[in-house]
């Protein structure tokens, strides 16, 4: 079995493509899952080296398939995660049977690691179908397999994200923002290149049955991280803190939306810290430090929702980006 074989889901996302494009230029060979070879194709083709990405196409996670495919790899990379439901039990199957069905193949083949994207900050979002459902997930793999690395990170960022460029989109716009549970909530924003180097690394490592929460530098709160959205797009709006009865109606309207801006199960999982929480092994415990800084890393792209673009006046600063 080649070490350098890897069999990865999930590589369209945000992490997916900077993980392709990194471990291709490391000489990894990817065999990527994905469900639409062509659109997989002309994401994911410019972000490797030629010979060293092999696309296969699965609808509806055919089963028998990727146990064969499990046969020529030795380490799984699992990426897979949703954040609302299209349909009823959709956070059970993907983030639920899914890893149980990939671990349990993990440990048949007798891979030599199984590496598991979960999130942070969701042992005590009991409320929250999304947190329970990758709770579980995780709970599978441990009792599957002994040689899994389960990765929890805060809110992973970067140009290619569905949440800075989202809430900029948002606040180029709208006059008045809401913010939920006062603006409280702590999150420590991990950019994705700081997350890509520390799985290249745990790929490297000798680190086996490990649950290990990543983090960027920063501790912020949800209105901190608005507000520095704000300034960097070189706006100002109000943001105003919504009483959690108008919070849950504006989530039973918002979600009916086909791309929900928030559901009432995400409005549940706003209520707690996404940020350390002691109970597991971090990525500064292992030397793996994440340098940048969030005001840094969103400024290289925040001018696309300033008005003028790259070359507006900054009123903020008083120079031009």
């Amino acid at each position: 079995m080649n070490q350098k074989e890897i069999l990865l889901f999930g590589a369209t996302g945000q992490i997916g493509r900077n993980l392709v494009r990194k471990l291709t230029k490391n000489n990894y060979k990817i065999t990527a899952v994905t469900r639409n070879i062509h659109k997989a194709g002309y994401i994911l083709k410019t972000q490797s080296n030629p010979g060293y990405l092999n696309l296969v196409e699965l609808k509806n996670f055919n089963l028998e398939k990727i146990d064969e495919l499990m046969k020529n790899v030795s380490i799984c990379i699992n990426l897979i995660g949703i954040l609302y439901e299209k349909k009823k039990n959709d956070f059970k199957i993907i983030h639920t049977d899914l890893p149980d069905f990939l671990s349990q193949k993990a440990n048949k083949y007798k891979l030599n690691k199984f590496i598991h994207l979960s999130s942070l900050g969701i042992e005590d979002a009991v409320e929250s179908q999304y947190a329970q459902s990758k709770l579980d997930g995780e709970k599978k793999i441990t009792k599957n397999f002994d040689r899994y690395i389960i990765i929890k990170p805060s809110i992973v960022y970067s140009v290619d994200d569905k949440f800075t460029t989202n809430f900029m989109s948002l606040l180029k716009i709208l006059p008045i923002m809401p913010i939920y549970f006062e603006g409280k909530t702590k999150f420590s924003p991990i950019h994705v290149t700081d997350l890509v180097d520390i799985i290249c690394k745990l790929i490297e490592s000798k680190n086996k049955k490990l649950i290990l929460e990543c983090v960027g530098p920063e501790v912020f709160t949800f209105k901190q991280i608005l507000e520095k959205l704000l300034y960097s797009i070189n706006k100002k709006r109000l943001l105003v803190p919504l009483p959690l009865t108008l919070a849950k109606i504006s989530a039973k309207i918002l979600q009916l939306f086909p791309k929900p801006l928030l559901t009432e199960d995400q409005l549940n999982l706003l209520k707690y810290d996404n940020c350390l929480s002691g109970k597991y092994t971090n990525n500064f415990d292992l030397g793996f430090k994440t340098n940048k800084k969030f005001e840094e890393e969103i400024s290289k792209y925040s001018y696309n929702w300033r008005t003028g673009g790259q070359f507006a006046k900054d009123n903020n600063l008083g120079n031009i980006k």
